[in-house]
Order: C-alpha cells, then sequence, then structure tokens
C-alpha cells in the first residue's frame, strides 16, 4: 500500500470532537490554536442546518473557541453550493432556519412556495404538519427534493430529538421520492468544503466521532480519517462496520502533535 502524504489541511466534526452539550472537550482550544499558529487550511464541519457560520462562530467564541467564521462550513452551506452549481438563481420552498435560508439568499435564490424549483429541507425545533403538507404537495407537483442532511435524530438535554432524516422519510412516504441529502456522509460535503479552502483530499484529513457519516463521508472523500472516542461510536462498535477510520484515538487532544 502507498503511504499516505503529509497531513497538510485538516477537517473536523464539531459535535462530539470540540464540543459536548455546549462544553468544549479537553483539547479543543490547543488543536484548534495550533491549526491557527502554524496557517494550515483547516474547517469545522457540522450537519445541523439551523446556525449560520456568524451564528457558530458568536457561539463557539462563546466557549473559548475561536474560529473565524470562514473557516466554519455547514450542511446548509453545501447544500447552497449544489443548488447554486445545479440550477443558479433558482427558487424553492423551504422548511428549515436562518442557517438554511440565509445560505439560500446568498446565491441569490428566492424562497417560494408557488411552482419552486426544489423543495428544501433543513433542520428547524418547530416542523410544522401545515409545511410539510405543502412540501408533499410541492413535490408531487414536480419540484425537486432536496435535503441538507440525513440525520434520523438530533441530541438535546432531555434525550434524541426527530431530526432532518425522519422529516425526510415522512414527506418520502408521502410522495414516493427520495431526497438529495447534501450533508455527511454524502462526500460532496467534503469536496465542496474542500475548494472553499484551496486543500486536496490526498493531503488532508477528517476528524470525527460517527462510523456512519463522519468517517465514510471522508473515507468516500478520498482522506484520513481520525476517529475520535468522545462521542456517538465506541471503539467496540466499529468492527460492525464494513470500513474503518485510518486511526483512532482518545479525544482531539491526541491531535494537538500532529498538526
Amino acid at each position: 500500500m502507498a503511504e499516505r502524504k503529509p497531513i497538510e489541511s485538516w477537517l473536523t466534526d464539531m459535535d462530539g470532537v470540540l464540543i459536548h452539550e455546549g462544553v468544549p472537550i479537553p483539547g479543543a482550544d490547543a488543536f484548534i490554536t495550533k491549526l491557527r499558529d502554524t496557517g494550515k487550511p483547516f474547517l469545522v464541519l457540522t450537519n445541523n442546518s439551523i446556525y449560520t457560520a456568524r451564528d457558530l462562530h458568536a457561539r463557539l467564541a462563546r466557549m473559548g473557541l475561536q474560529v473565524p467564521v470562514e473557516n466554519i462550513w455547514t450542511s446548509a452551506l453545501a447544500t447552497a453550493k449544489f443548488l447554486d452549481d445545479q440550477r443558479p438563481g433558482g427558487t424553492a420552498y423551504v422548511i428549515g432556519e436562518a442557517g438554511l435560508t440565509t445560505a439560500l439568499h446568498d446565491i441569490g435564490y428566492v424562497l417560494t412556495d408557488h411552482d419552486p424549483d426544489y423543495v428544501v429541507l433543513g433542520e428547524t425545533r418547530t416542523y410544522s404538519f401545515e409545511a410539510m403538507t405543502k412540501a408533499v404537495r410541492l413535490i408531487n407537483a414536480g419540484a425537486r427534493f432536496i435535503c441538507t442532511n440525513p440525520d434520523e435524530t438530533g441530541p438535546s438535554l432531555e434525550g434524541p430529538l426527530p431530526a432532518t432524516g425522519s422529516v425526510a422519510a415522512l414527506i418520502t412516504k408521502a410522495t414516493g421520492k427520495e431526497p438529495y441529502f447534501a450533508g455527511k456522509p454524502n462526500p460532496l460535503m467534503m469536496r465542496t468544503g474542500l475548494n472553499a479552502i484551496g486543500a486536496h483530499s490526498e493531503t488532508s484529513a477528517m476528524i470525527g466521532d460517527r462510523m456512519d457519516t463522519d468517517i465514510l463521508a471522508g473515507l468516500e472523500a478520498g482522506m484520513q480519517t481520525f476517529l475520535v472516542l468522545t462521542g456517538l461510536t465506541t471503539e467496540a462498535e466499529v468492527d460492525r462496520y464494513p470500513f474503518r477510520p485510518s486511526k483512532i484515538v482518545k479525544s482531539i487532544a491526541d491531535l494537538v502533535e500532529r498538526v
């Protein structure tokens, strides 16, 4: 097997890698500081489409993690990039929050419920029956179905919440139309992110806490992959998957010296 090239660029998931339930994971600050000090290209990724990059920058800063806005890549931004490439200046009916609507506005999309090119489903804490009904009818009338990410549940202090993937399944059941998911594990999110920072997959690494999204996406995008054990996937669960990360480490703290 050919030896991998040195890692020049880093992509890392946010929840479960840098933070956990609103608290920085030990080593996260040192990792981000080392990346900024060395000037290596990097991105912090999240499948959550609720927040804008500016919102996330402010939230991370309150936790003591200084991540510039331009180093944050969300599934909403990946979705907007995909739509801008596919159909520039199009129209969309959107179910989602400011992270998604802002990303679509920024690429010049018109948000409408009148004969849109796309129905775009993202994360929201207020999924309404009325909005889902409208989405079903628009898709049945010919709108193409796009979803920011396939996550079926999301975390909360009270326990798991239904997330985008679960609502997408409901709409699919009602329409017979499967959505195109732009976020992880679609390697598209990795590739558009790499392009945004001028990086190449051969010299890039992906850090994540989930085998089924982070590691799979990194693998399919051609990157080295590091699984941290501070999130959802345990070491015992790794062998259940037909693929493996390049390396398993306890936490982000173990990767500071690799930068």
